[in-house]
This record gives C-alpha cells, sequence and structure tokens, in this order.
C-alpha cells in the first residue's frame, strides 16, 4: 500500500462560501458513498434497533475493506502524530493489572478497553474514506447536508424527551441479548433506547434531560452543537432565503431542548462557538454578516430572558450537584498520570470510596453511592488516566496540528471544521468523546480536509 502525502504549501483566502472543484483523478479504485448515507441518513432506524453505541464500529468496516482494496490511500500531514497515539493506547492493555492511586483493585477492565480501541479505530478510517472520497463521488455540501440531517434529527429527538420524557423501547438488539448482560446498567444504556434521562438534577424535582437518538444527554448536547454548525454550512451558508428561514426556526426550536438538557458544558460550547464564528467573520470583513449575526443574538436574548427557560438556567447555575464529584474525578486522574506519565493504566478506574469518604461504595440497594468512575467525567480525564500524559499529548497534538494545518481556511468548511476541532478541546474537560462525538470529530476534520486538497489542487492548475 502507497500512502500519499498531500504537498505542503501556503493556502490562498477565499470566500466564505466558495469552495473549487477538486481534480477528477482518482488514486485506485472509486469509493462509494453510500457507507455514509447509510449511517447518517438511516440513524433513527439503527437507534430503534439498538445499536446507537456499535453503528459507529460497525459502519467502519465496509469503508476498511473499501480502503484496503485501493491500491493507495492519501493520508493528511500530521497523521503520524495520530498514529502513534493509537500505538500508544493499544500498548495500555500491559497496565490494565495495575492499581492506580485512590481507586479499586481489578477496576480497570479490559472490555471497556478493548470498545475504545475500536472507537478510535473506526473514527480513524472514517475520517481516511471521506478524505480519500472525491468531489464527484461525494460533494462537500452533500456531505455537510448529511450531517445536517442528523442534527434536524437530534433537534426533534430533543423536543421529543422534553414532551415524553419517560418514554423508552426494547430493542431488538437486547431481545438478543442473554438476561445476564442485559441487567448490567452500562449494557442498558446502549442497548435500551429511551428519549430523555430523568434526574433530579435543581434539587427539588426529577428534570428530563433529552438525549435520543444517543445514549446519554451529555452525548446529546455534544453532538447536537456540532451538528448544527453543519446545519448552518449546509443550508445558511450556500442554501437558499427558504432554507435560511428553516435554519432560524430549527435553530429557535432547539433552544428549548437545549435549556431542559441543563448541561452547562454545551451552553459554554454555544458561546465559543458564536464567538469563533464572529471572530473569523471579523477577520474577513464581513462587517454586515457580522452586524446581522449581533443583532439576532440580541433579539434572541430578550426573547430568552422573557421566557419561562431563564429560569431553568439560573435554577442550573445555583445547583452545581456534580461539581464535586468531578473536581474529585479530575485530581484522581491527575494523580493517576503523574504515578504513571508515560503508559497510564490502560482504562479508567473505580474511585475507591466517594467525594465524601473512602467507606462509602456502591452497594446493592444503593447502586449510584460511591465507586464513581475516574475518567467518566470528560475525554482529557480519561486519557490522563488511560494513557498518561503521553498519550493526552499525542491526542491533542493532532488536534493542535490541524488546527494550525488549515487555519487560513476560509471556506464555509474550513471555519466549521475549524470550530468542530475547536470544540472538542472544550467539550473533553466535562464530556468523553469515544463513540459518536469522536466520530462526528473525524468526520468534520475530513471535510477541512477535503477542503483544503480542493484549494490546493486549485493553486497547483
Amino acid at each position: 500500500m502507497i500512502v500519499d502525502l498531500p504537498r505542503e504549501g501556503r493556502t490562498s483566502a477565499r470566500p466564505l462560501s466558495s469552495v473549487p472543484e477538486p481534480a477528477a483523478g482518482r488514486p485506485g479504485r472509486p469509493l462509494p458513498a453510500w457507507p455514509l448515507y447509510a449511517l447518517f441518513a438511516i440513524y433513527p432506524v439503527w437507534w430503534a434497533l439498538g445499536m446507537t453505541s456499535i453503528i459507529w464500529g460497525a459502519a467502519a468496516v465496509p469503508m476498511a475493506w473499501l480502503l484496503m482494496r485501493r491500491r493507495r490511500i492519501k493520508v493528511p500531514p500530521g497523521f503520524g502524530i495520530w498514529v502513534l497515539f493509537l500505538i500508544w493506547a493499544a500498548a495500555g492493555a500491559a497496565s490494565l493489572g495495575l492499581v492506580a492511586p485512590g481507586t479499586m483493585p481489578d477496576s480497570g477492565g479490559f472490555l471497556g478497553f478493548a470498545q475504545r480501541i475500536v472507537l478510535y479505530t473506526a473514527a480513524t478510517v472514517m475520517f481516511l474514506y471521506i478524505g480519500n472520497l472525491t468531489e464527484e463521488q461525494m460533494p462537500l455540501r452533500k456531505l455537510a447536508r448529511l450531517l445536517g440531517l442528523l442534527g434536524i434529527v437530534t433537534v426533534i429527538g430533543g423536543v421529543l424527551g422534553v414532551l415524553f420524557p419517560e418514554a423508552s423501547f426494547t430493542s431488538p438488539v437486547e431481545m438478543l441479548l442473554p438476561k445476564s448482560f442485559t441487567g448490567s446498567k452500562w449494557v442498558q444504556d446502549m442497548v435500551h433506547p429511551g428519549l430523555a434521562q430523568v434526574q433530579d438534577v435543581l434539587g427539588t424535582t426529577s428534570n428530563a434531560r433529552p438525549k435520543a437518538p444517543f445514549e446519554y444527554t451529555n452525548i446529546w448536547g455534544n453532538n447536537l452543537v456540532v451538528l448544527m454548525v453543519w446545519v448552518f454550512v449546509g443550508w445558511w451558508s450556500t442554501g437558499s432565503r427558504g432554507a435560511k428561514w428553516a435554519v432560524a426556526v430549527l435553530a429557535v426550536v432547539a433552544a428549548i431542548p437545549t435549556v431542559y438538557s441543563l448541561n452547562r458544558a454545551m451552553w459554554l460550547g454555544i458561546v465559543i462557538a458564536v464567538l469563533y464564528v464572529a471572530f473569523r467573520l471579523m477577520m474577513q470583513g464581513r462587517l454586515f454578516v457580522l452586524g446581522a449575526l449581533a443583532l439576532g443574538l440580541i433579539v434572541g436574548m430578550l426573547v430568552f430572558a422573557l421566557s419561562p427557560l431563564s429560569t431553568m438556567v439560573k435554577a442550573r447555575a445555583e445547583h452545581g450537584h456534580s461539581d464535586n464529584i468531578r473536581s474529585t474525578l479530575a485530581l484522581r486522574s491527575w494523580e493517576a498520570a503523574v504515578s504513571s506519565p508515560v503508559l497510564g493504566y490502560g482504562s479508567g478506574r473505580a474511585l475507591r470510596g466517594s467525594p465524601s469518604s473512602i467507606a462509602i461504595g456502591r452497594t446493592p440497594s444503593c447502586e449510584q453511592c460511591g465507586n464513581s468512575t475516574v475518567g467518566s467525567t470528560g475525554q482529557l480525564w480519561l486519557l490522563l488516566i488511560s494513557n498518561g500524559f503521553v498519550g493526552t499529548a499525542l491526542f491533542f497534538g493532532f488536534f493542535l496540528h490541524s488546527l494550525w494545518r488549515y487555519r487560513h481556511d476560509r471556506t464555509a468548511y474550513g471555519i466549521g471544521g475549524s470550530l468542530v476541532v475547536l470544540l472538542s478541546f472544550w467539550f473533553s474537560t466535562a464530556y468523553t468523546s469515544a463513540g459518536s462525538p469522536l466520530s462526528l470529530t473525524f468526520v468534520s476534520l475530513a471535510l477541512l480536509w477535503r477542503s483544503d486538497q480542493a484549494r490546493r489542487r486549485q493553486e497547483d492548475g
């Protein structure tokens, strides 16, 4: 197999919505676009079947097979950093038997480790597959709209989660699995579709936090922000006036489940997204668009302040019920990285006791008491305990390299892709990304890479 590296060169500025056509050459056998349609266009079907967690790995199988049939596979600059991370993460298997500071012995399971390696690999395959597609095989605009379609589904799932929080059902996959297997809460979360997580977050009542069509409300929040980026890129930046109005209505509707989710990291992620887009528009001198954005924000904030939703935001700010456990788990992750800075411990670990006392642990009558998983409160903390400082640096180093590499891309795809990569750093402090969030980040990065390839081909004539 021959690996082609795109040539280095200075990129030139392009208007926000212009995306040049790439050259027609096809290195090796052409790749079909159907695996992407099978994943994104009918994603609600996979959710209903109970395959939300496994479809990302399953979708990568035909992509890997089709890639291996080609004579040449292109990889982007800096890809070697990511390959080193994959090797480092796999090498963590040697540390699974070790006990991390402040954690329970024998709590580093191989199953979770293996699942994470599979998901890392699946996201990598998806990234390479999209990057090796030509504009004729899968236009960037069509791929952005395919992601946007999943964004629309996510908004609908969020609204339904607010309206029918208790709704759930037994999936076909759940029916096929043995009862001893589905009795695990971890497995239940993966194969039992539901519209929301009902939790006591505000201290007085149970709150419906939407999650459909994903496993958890935190994943829902992470993915919604990412997918709405591509809704705007696919339909707002190059769409008709009617498409722009539809996107505006969708954004207003999305605000309702966004507030009900009570996801503070998601709320701040939206602020980061708006500020980043405003900065990029200002750097391009697009003052009219920037002014329209500012006006829309002012109107939106006024409407929000006068609505009942503002009460929920204030209440959430006053009830940081998870802050104590998050800070405790983050500290344990850091201590684990200090004690094993090179290789880490291969996976997360069960906390010894609880933030209140090492004597408080999980019991059959109280499954939520103590023994929380160190590394479960953010990708950053998971990397620190699982892969040490070296693995963590390799993981984020690849995305930092990508941000720097594509910093001059002024197309809608360049700004959207860079924004998603930037958001991944913020979300890593609160959400774990292995699975759909990481796959969507890599799909976004592939769009960014494809856009860069197209511009370079045009510059080369």
